[in-house]
């Protein structure tokens, strides 16, 4: 399946019919509270099959995933993976390595947040970006509101941070 920016592969809520294994491109993925807040809590990278929640077991998706830009994604019908994961005896260790890669991201993006300063923080979620963006520079694809709960500032301190020589360099 083949998806241009802005076209949605899952919505949060979905059945769980089906897993996606990202073959190119970025997703992220936003969840809507119930009280109107919509927060961007993953982004998706080639490599991943997804939701991850429902690589075990089936789950309604958490979130809705959005292209960031063009992407391909290889559809899995639920039912296929679940028989694999029963009858293969690889798949199981599939499966962890999937999970144990996740958990590795999200320990790196745990250390992202946790350094000094947001312009650090910018940085860092920017070199991270660029292994998976074709070149192209982050507010192409993501909102200053976006980048700043990936740093967890206001948009505001983006702007700014955005403004900045050093990163006005990058282009």
């Amino acid at each position: 399946m083949r998806l241009n920016k802005g076209e949605i592969l899952f919505r949060q809520g979905d059945s769980g019919k089906y897993l996606y294994r990202i073959e190119s491109g970025l997703f992220k993925v936003t969840r809507l509270h119930e009280n109107g807040n919509m927060v961007l809590f993953n982004i998706l990278y080639p490599g991943e099959t997804v939701p991850h929640h429902s690589l075990i077991s089936p789950k309604e998706t958490h979130g809705t995933a959005t292209a960031l830009m063009q992407s391909e994604v290889e559809v899995i019908p639920a039912e296929t993976w679940y028989r694999e994961l029963r009858e293969d005896p690889e798949k199981p260790l599939e499966v962890a390595r999937l999970l144990q890669e996740k958990l590795r991201f999200m320990q790196t993006r745990l250390d992202h947040l946790t350094v000094g300063t947001p312009q650090e923080r910018l940085t860092l979620l920017m070199r991270w970006l660029d292994e998976h963006s074709d070149g192209r520079h982050l507010t192409e694809y993501l909102t200053q509101e976006e980048i700043g709960q990936l740093i967890g500032v206001r948009r505001e301190t983006v702007n700014r941070l955005l403004r900045s020589p050093e990163f006005n360099e990058r282009g």
